[in-house]
């Protein structure tokens, strides 16, 4: 790759938040036709304390980063996307939101497929340290990770902000070839990207089925009651997701570095075909937004304060 830069993004409502090294930016298309661009500076965890920049420790970093300015960005986009003004979220509000939007994705995708699985092998005569009991967990969270991305690509917008996922891959490409900045030559490029969170989350759902069959069979019972154990597997499920997500995390960085290829391109080739449903192709005037949220990250500012611009 002729950039070697590193450069990530996210759709969010009508428009694109995109992060280089030193800046984090967010471009949104209002009502009216016009780009309102916000443009902070940035500097991750990792820069300020040096261990969380190891590798296994960075994953879990990085996501929780992702995770705040992702709510912040979406927050902002809904604001500009409708001309509403409001402050922002206060911290305790904005809090809750993460928690419970974490809550939300922890019981849906750790808990329901435990459950589902310990009612399955009741029924079938399996158990907790059989390997058919952790197929069965990985199959049902697969399945329903799958089922609710399909479900919700159904509605008009998210099918949107879909496109807008789109037309931030297309971007990314376009200034990882070293090409120019225009709609033109981002049109030309793939919508699918090794790095994309998509990927991340299905190898990080991949990764636990592993890592899971090898581990639970060896945790002691800590209670005569069946209900009471698997409660306290599913806790340690909850905290084995931290190392998880960051060998997952150095599986992605790996696999961006090899340009997807080889066996990386293999091991990355099921969250690759996911994102047909995660990005749609995106008009000109998305792809438009994405440049203009890239290229505000990647220019140098005269102050490193915030700034907001219409552009």
């Amino acid at each position: 790759m002729a950039n070697r830069v590193n450069v990530g993004g996210q759709a969010v409502i009508e428009g694109v938040m995109m992060k280089a090294p030193r800046r984090l930016c967010v471009a949104v298309r209002r009502p009216d036709g016009g780009i309102v661009v916000k443009n902070d500076p940035f500097r991750p965890l990792a820069q300020r304390f040096k261990p969380l920049g190891w590798p296994f420790l960075r994953g879990p970093v990085v996501l929780g980063e992702t995770l705040v300015q992702g709510l912040k960005a979406l927050g902002f986009s809904a604001r500009q996307a409708l001309e509403e003004e409001g402050e922002e979220l206060g911290s305790w509000a904005f809090a809750f939101t993460m928690l419970a939007a974490l809550g939300a994705g922890l019981g849906l995708f750790v808990a329901l497929p435990h459950l589902l699985s310990w009612w399955l092998g009741s029924w079938r005569g399996f158990g907790i340290d059989s390997l058919a009991f952790h197929l069965v967990d990985g199959a049902i969270k697969v399945t329903l990770f799958v089922a609710y991305i399909w479900l919700i690509s159904l509605m008009g917008e998210i099918r949107r902000v879909f496109m807008y996922h789109g037309a931030e891959h297309k971007s990314i490409y376009c200034f990882e070839s070293g090409a120019e900045l225009t709609v033109e030559n981002a049109r030309n490029h793939s919508r699918l990207h090794p790095r994309c969170g998509t990927a991340f989350l299905l190898v990080v759902l991949l990764i636990s089925i592993l890592v899971f069959a090898v581990v639970l069979p060896f945790v002691p019972p800590v209670s005569s009651v069946t209900w009471l154990n698997h409660l306290a597997l599913i806790g340690l499920k909850v905290l084995l997701m931290l190392p998880i997500a960051g060998v997952s995390y150095e599986v992605i960085r790996k696999a961006g570095q090899k340009g997807g290829k080889g066996f990386w391109g293999m091991l990355l080739w099921p969250g690759l075909q996911l994102q047909r449903l995660t990005t749609k192709e995106p008009s000109d005037d998305q792809i438009e937004i994405a440049l203009a949220a890239l290229k505000a990250a990647l220019e140098t500012p005269e102050s490193e304060a915030p700034s907001l611009r219409v552009l």
